[in-house]
Order: structure tokens, then sequence, then C-alpha cells
């Protein structure tokens, strides 16, 4: 069993900051018409995001332009990412795409992302996405016992997953993802961060390739 009373103490440490940006950096806007929260960050944000311990690169570690995409297990949202960015990842072959897992909505969140922590030690960076794939497949509320399955399912011994998710470590771990996300101002799950901008939700695949195409012609979100 994943450890409640571990996942008790990191979800009364989690302390996002409560400022958040006052008004947008660029007119983003979503797949209702309405305008995506969204600020400057600086070119180094990605670097620094990226040598987090228990991120994966599951796009073309090449490529020319990443997304960094901070998430949890439970945000309906990320669920519909998720299968946008799938498909943007088979269509573009110079996109990369690094998961960085971000469980803030709650014990169910933190205890399954225990375990996703755990498999981001144990597991190829096809493994990991494949299982983030999983877990966004299915209905209902994902905690520790359904990510555990999953991870079985994918052939991970259910001892080994438990042994080390429930260390100091993988606490410290889920604490320093946290720490990054709060000193960006995630505010919101998913928030995407793509060269000098952290967008705050989930603006819809237009919106994505939109900035995705300002980046490649003038190395920002908007020419």
């Amino acid at each position: 069993m994943i450890n409640r009373l571990a996942a008790a103490c990191l979800l009364a440490s989690l302390s996002l900051s409560a400022a958040l940006a006052e008004e947008a950096s660029y007119k983003i806007i979503g797949l209702d018409g309405t305008h995506v929260m969204n600020h400057v960050v600086p070119l180094g944000a990605g670097d620094e995001i990226g040598k987090l311990s228990h991120v994966a690169t599951v796009g073309n570690p090449k490529g020319d332009v990443t997304i960094y995409e901070f998430y949890d297990l439970n945000c309906p949202y990320c669920r519909k990412a998720s299968v946008d960015l799938r498909a943007m990842l088979a269509a573009d072959k110079k996109l990369n795409l690094v998961l960085v897992p971000f469980p803030v909505l709650g014990i169910p969140s933190i205890q399954a992302g225990r375990v996703e922590f755990a498999l981001a030690r144990l597991a190829s960076p096809l493994k990991f996405y494949l299982f983030h794939q999983k877990m966004f497949s299915g209905r209902g509320v994902n905690d520790g016992e359904r990510a555990l399955a999953a991870a079985q399912e994918l052939g991970f011994p259910r001892e080994k997953i438990l042994e080390i998710a429930n260390t100091e470590a993988i606490t410290d771990a889920m604490k320093a993802h946290v720490a990054v996300g709060d000193k960006y101002d995630m505010q919101a799950t998913p928030s995407l961060v793509i060269r000098d901008v952290a967008i705050i939700g989930y603006p819809g695949r237009p919106s994505l390739e939109k900035i995705i195409a300002a980046v490649r012609k003038c190395g920002k979100a908007e020419c």
C-alpha cells in the first residue's frame, strides 16, 4: 500500500504561490474563444525543468521545440492534453515533450504520483509514456492502487515499486517538482512551458501548434 501518512505530509507541504501574473503576456486563445492565462519565463526555465530528477523525455530529444508539461494524473484537462500531445508527436517528428509529474490535486494524486515517480527511476521513457497513457485512458479517480495495477500490467513488480515509492527520497523529489512549479507560477494543471512562455491551463492543439510555429520562425511564442 502507498503510505497515506507520507502522502498527507507531502500534501501539507505543498504551498503554491498565491501570486498570479496579472496580465497575459501573449494573446493565446483557448478552444472556447477565451483568453488563456500565460506569462513570460526566462529562456533558461526549460533547462532547469529538464534537470529535475523524475521527468521523462518522450518526444524527440534532438528536436527544435520542446514542450514541458506539468500535469496531475487526476486532472481532466490533462487527459485531453495527453491525447492531443500524443497526436502532435506522431505528426511532428521535430517536436520534443518532457513530462513533469506534478501531483497537487489531493492525496489520491500524490499516492499515484509516488508510483509514477518510482517508475521514473525504473522504466525506460517508452514504458513511462505507456504508463502515462494508460493512466489517462481510464475513468474515475487515479490513486495508488490504480497506478500500481497499471505499472504491474507493464511488467513492473509491485513490491519493487512500493519499496521505492514509499521512500523519503521520493517525497523529496516530489517536493522538488512542486518547488520548480511554484517558482515559475504553475498555478493550474496542465501548465506548459514552451521556450519563453508558461501557459496556465490547456489552450488546445490549434493554439499550441501556432506557438510552436512562432518559436520556429522567430524564437518566441509570438512573432
